[in-house]
């Protein structure tokens, strides 16, 4: 059986599972030639697919293949160095989850020059694995602060750090915060959707989740939901700035958002960029939006929806939405 000649690895590449890295000491030039003329014919385990070779402080990385791969050892038969020493980068960091490649991503930049293409690092438990050319997937988590750190936003770190499925990821806090947005619109009196927001503004402060007895003269700092609550309580449209962070998710940039929506109410709406989930969200849910995202399959499982269509605050009809995404 033939097989595609031995290539760099894409971009973000790690071992998965990091047993197919073998970290060996050796005593020869780190040169493509003695690379070469150690490891043609030399047996490996079954399962390495890369080799770190070190000598003294310096490292390079191989590529390994093996015609036959049902023993248990098994020897070369093709190589390619990927990376020697002056583009390979050995990081001690005890703390890092090898296994995820997100904390790798985050270890190699913090930690490694920017120059280099493969960065190895021996973490938790001192296992060992590398990162090829680290470019994390930036996503916007769009989320209304206070409290701080807002809850979708620790839920999305939860899953970064647990699933380790998923490609390098940046997560970056998009917050609607609504001490800046009563400050950019000033009232006497504000009416807020809940008192969980802990928020102290200037001024007279309500909470719609309490239903004040008698409607006033206030500026709600609220999403469609909320529009609608008021109208059923007070049978009146209030005066309104806008709050759903799905009003955001459409960037200049084209980055990713994460986004949640309380008139979702269950299900995954996922389209283009960006990904909505119910304000309740559980981490499942948020797992299989960051999946989405990232290009990665979904569950057989995965309830995608619509979302559904808001009247944002100032228009005077309903923002449309796009189909969702296919599972795939």
């Amino acid at each position: 059986m033939t097989h595609a000649p031995l290539a760099d690895p894409a971009p973000n590449t790690v071992t998965r599972p990091y047993r197919g890295l073998s970290v060996q000491d050796v005593d020869i030039e780190l040169t493509d030639e003695a690379i070469g003329s150690l490891l043609l014919g030399r047996e490996i385990y079954r399962r390495t697919d890369y080799l770190a070779l070190r000598r003294g402080s310096q490292t390079a990385l191989v590529a390994v293949h093996a015609q036959n791969r049902e023993p248990l050892f098994t020897p070369v038969t093709e190589l390619r160095v990927l990376a020697g020493p002056e583009e390979t980068v050995w990081i001690d960091d005890p703390d890092t989850d090898v296994g995820n490649a997100s904390a790798l991503a985050h270890t190699a930049l913090r930690h490694g020059p920017a120059g280099a293409r493969a960065y190895i690092v021996q973490g938790r438990y001192e296992h060992v694995n590398f990162i090829w050319r680290p470019q994390p997937i930036r996503i916007y988590v769009t989320e209304v602060i206070p409290p701080h750190p807002p809850k979708l936003f620790a839920m999305a770190e939860q899953v970064v750090a647990y699933d380790e499925d998923l490609p390098p990821i940046e997560l970056v806090l998009d917050a609607v915060d609504i001490r800046d947005l009563a400050a950019q619109h000033p009232a006497a009196h504000y009416l807020l959707p809940c008192r969980g927001s802990g928020v102290d503004l200037p001024g007279d402060v309500s909470f719609l989740d309490t239903r004040p007895a008698a409607e006033a003269d206030w500026l709600l700092i609220g999403c469609d939901r909320s529009r609608q609550f008021h109208e059923h309580f007070y049978d009146s449209e209030p005066s309104r700035v806008e709050l759903c962070p799905r009003a955001r998710i459409n960037r200049p940039d084209g980055a990713a958002v994460l986004a949640k929506c309380c008139l979702l109410e269950r299900g995954i709406s996922l389209s283009g960029r960006s990904a909505i989930v119910p304000w309740g969200s559980n981490l499942d849910e948020v797992r299989v939006a960051l999946r989405g995202l990232c290009g990665l399959p979904l569950p057989a499982d995965t309830e995608l929806v619509t979302a559904p269509t808001t009247q944002l605050a100032g228009t005077a009809e309903p923002a449309s939405e796009p189909e969702p995404v296919p599972a795939g």
